[in-house]
C-alpha cells in the first residue's frame, strides 16, 4: 500500500509539472508573437539610466541614514549591523560604483575603508561564507580596480590598503578550515576563532563556494594556505559525493557523515556548482573542470524534469522536494558559461513565468500545487533570475531577454521602491514590504540590470571594454583574469589529487551517469565546450562567445 501511495504521489507531481510546462510553453508562445513592443535602443539607453538612478536612490539612502552600519532600513530610514558591523553595503557596492563609471564615489569609498576598517576591534562571529563573498570578495575586487591604470578607475593615494585588509580578514577565517575533514565550520569569531560549542553543521554551499576569492588573494599575496584549505574543503566534500554522483545539503564538518541528504539545485547546494566551473575559468585549473562535469552530468540525469528541477535523495534519486526555490535561478546563466544554451533557455522560461505571474519569484514555489510554497513567500530582493536574463542575452541577442529585464524592472520600482531605499517583499501574493535592504541588491540585483541594459546599448563598462576577462563571484563581484591570477596551466599542488596520474582524461573516472545522459537534455554538453548548439525558434541572431576563458 506504501508503495502504491508513493507511486501515485509521483504521478501526481509529474502530471502537475507537466502541467505547468505546458503553461510555460504558452506563455513562451505568447512571447515570440510580441516582438513589436520589443525594447529598442533608446528604450534601452533610457532603461540603463533609470537603472542607475535605481541605485543611487539606494546607495545615497544606505550613506545618508545608515552608514557606516552593514544595511540599510529602507522603510524606517534606519541602519542595523547584520553581518559583522563593518559597512558591509559600502564593501559590497565598490564595484558597482566602478562599473558605473563613478570615480569620485569609488575613490572617497576606497580611502574611507582604507583609513577606517579595521577587523581586529570587531569580536564577533560572523558567517565564513557570506564574510567571505560580500566582504572578502568586495575588497579584493576593488583592489585590483583601484591599483591597476588599465581599469580607467586607479584611486591615485591608493596603496594596496584594501589588500592588506582583505589578507587580514581571510586569516581571521581561516581556524574556521581545521577539522578533521578539511570542511569549514559555518562561523568562526574574528577575534577568538572557533568557538567550542560552533555547530558542526555547515552546508555544501557554505564549505564548497570559498575558492574564488581565497584564491585569488593567494595568488595576489603570494601566500597558497587561502587557496590550499578552500580546494581541500570542495576535493573534501566531492569525495564524499553517492554512487549517483550527487551531494546533499549539509554536512558533519567532523565525521564527513551526511545529515541532510537532499541533493537539488538551489538552497544550500547552489554555488558549489557555480564555483566548481568558475574556478576552472578563473584558474585554468582543470581538476574543477572534471568535477564540475561529473557534478553536472549527475544533475542533469537526475534533478531535470525539463524544464524544471526538483530536488531527490542523493542515494536513490527519489524525489523529496518539487519545489522550485528562487536560488535555483541562477542555473540557466551558469549552463550559459557551460555552453548548454537550449535547457538554459526553456528552465529560464519557466522560471520567468513564475516572476510574471506573482511579479516577483517567491523563495518557494511547489510545482506539485502550482502555489506558492507555505513559509517561503516572500522576495528579499534576490539577483538570480536577473543574472540569467543578463547571461542568456549576452549569449544569444534575444530582444525577449531585454522584454524580461523591462518587466523586471519595473516589478522593482513599482513594487519595493520605498522611501530611503528598495523593501523586501514580505508576501508576493499581496505586494507587502519590509523593512530591510540586504547588500546584495547594490552588489548584484541591480548590477546585473545594469549591464543588460548596456549591453543592447552599446557597452561602455570595465566589464565590456575593459583590458581583461572577468568571472562574476556568486555575489557578482568582478574579478579580472589578470595573468597574475589565470594562469595557461595550473599544477596541482596537492598530494594524491587527479592530476597527479598523468593524462587527466584517461585516468579520471567516469561515471555511469556520464555515459548515460539525461534523455531530455538534448544540447550534447560533453562534446562542445566552446560551441553549443542553438534552437533558431530561440533567437534572433548568431550567438557570441560569452566567458572566453573556456578552453578546448
Amino acid at each position: 500500500m506504501e508503495g502504491g501511495d508513493r507511486m501515485m504521489r509521483w504521478i501526481q507531481i509529474r502530471s502537475s509539472i507537466l502541467i505547468l510546462t505546458l503553461a510555460c510553453i504558452s506563455s513562451c508562445c505568447f512571447l515570440t508573437l510580441s516582438f513589436a513592443d520589443s525594447v529598442t535602443k533608446e528604450e534601452a539607453k533610457q532603461l540603463r539610466n533609470e537603472v542607475g538612478e535605481m541605485f543611487y536612490h539606494a546607495f545615497n539612502g544606505y550613506m545618508d541614514n545608515a552608514f557606516p552600519l552593514d544595511e540599510l532600513k529602507p522603510l524606517s530610514c534606519k541602519g542595523e549591523d547584520t553581518l559583522g558591523g563593518y559597512a558591509l553595503t559600502l564593501i559590497d557596492s565598490l564595484d558597482t560604483l566602478a562599473l558605473l563609471g563613478d570615480r569620485e564615489r569609488f575613490a572617497a569609498s576606497v580611502e574611507w575603508i582604507g583609513k577606517n576598517l579595521r577587523f581586529d576591534m570587531i569580536n564577533k562571529t560572523v558567517s565564513v561564507f557570506e564574510t567571505t563573498i560580500r566582504v572578502l570578495g568586495g575588497l579584493i575586487s576593488a583592489h585590483q580596480i583601484a591599483s591597476d591604470y588599465a581599469t580607467g578607475m586607479r584611486v591615485p593615494s591608493y596603496d594596496n590598503q584594501l589588500l592588506n585588509l582583505a589578507e587580514d580578514l581571510a586569516r581571521r577565517l581561516l581556524p574556521a578550515f581545521d577539522t578533521p575533514t578539511g570542511i569549514p565550520f559555518g562561523s568562526v569569531n574574528l577575534l577568538h576563532g572557533v568557538d567550542k560549542h560552533e555547530s558542526k553543521i555547515t552546508s555544501t554551499a557554505g564549505g564548497g563556494t570559498l575558492t574564488l576569492e581565497f584564491g585569488v588573494l593567494s595568488r595576489l599575496t603570494n601566500d597558497p594556505i587561502f587557496e590550499q584549505v578552500t580546494k581541500n574543503a570542495v576535493l573534501a566534500i566531492w569525495a564524499r559525493r553517492s554512487k549517483l554522483n550527487l551531494v546533499g545539503a549539509h554536512i558533519n564538518v567532523f565525521t564527513g557523515e551526511w545529515t541532510q541528504k537532499d541533493a537539488g539545485i538551489g538552497t544550500s547546494i547552489d554555488s558549489f556548482y557555480e564555483y566548481l566551473l568558475k574556478a576552472y575559468l578563473l584558474f585554468g585549473d582543470e581538476e574543477y573542470l572534471y568535477i564540475f562535469k561529473e557534478a553536472y552530468a549527475a544533475a542533469m540525469h537526475y534533478l531535470y524534469h525539463d524544464p524544471w528541477y526538483v530536488e531527490v535523495n542523493m542515494d536513490s534519486a527519489a524525489i523529496v522536494w518539487p519545489l522550485f526555490n528562487s536560488l535555483q535561478a541562477f542555473w540557466p546563466g551558469l549552463q550559459v558559461l557551460a555552453g548548454d544554451i537550449n535547457p538554459a533557455i526553456r528552465t529560464h522560461a519557466a522560471f520567468l513565468s513564475v516572476w510574471r505571474r506573482y511579479g516577483f519569484t517567491p523563495e518557494g514555489f511547489n510545482l506539485a500545487s502550482l502555489s506558492v510554497q507555505h513559509g517561503q513567500k516572500s522576495y528579499p530582493l534576490r539577483p538570480e533570475l536577473i543574472e540569467s536574463t543578463y547571461w542568456l542575452y549576452k549569449a544569444t541577442r534575444d530582444p525577449r531577454y531585454l522584454d524580461a529585464g523591462r518587466d523586471m524592472l519595473a516589478s522593482l520600482q513599482y513594487g519595493t521602491r520605498c522611501p530611503c531605499g528598495y523593501c523586501h517583499i514580505s508576501d508576493v501574493e499581496d505586494h507587502r514590504q519590509e523593512d530591510h535592504m540586504e547588500s546584495f541588491f547594490l552588489a548584484e540585483t541591480v548590477k546585473y540590470l545594469w549591464l543588460l541594459f548596456d549591453l543592447a546599448v552599446g557597452p561602455d563598462n570595465l566589464v565590456e571594454n575593459g583590458p581583461y576577462k572577468y568571472v562574476f563571484s556568486t555575489e557578482g563581484h568582478l574579478l579580472p583574469a589578470t595573468p597574475q591570477i589565470s594562469l595557461v596551466r595550473e599544477h596541482c599542488l596537492y598530494y594524491g589529487s587527479y592530476c597527479r596520474s598523468g593524462d587527466l582524461r584517461q585516468t579520471y573516472f567516469i561515471s555511469e551517469v556520464d555515459k548515460d545522459k539525461h534523455e531530455s537534455n538534448d544540447s550534447r554538453f560533453y562534446g562542445s565546450w566552446t560551441k553549443a548548439k542553438y534552437s533558431s525558434d530561440y533567437t534572433t541572431s548568431e550567438p557570441s562567445a560569452v566567458s572566453g576563458l573556456i578552453k578546448d
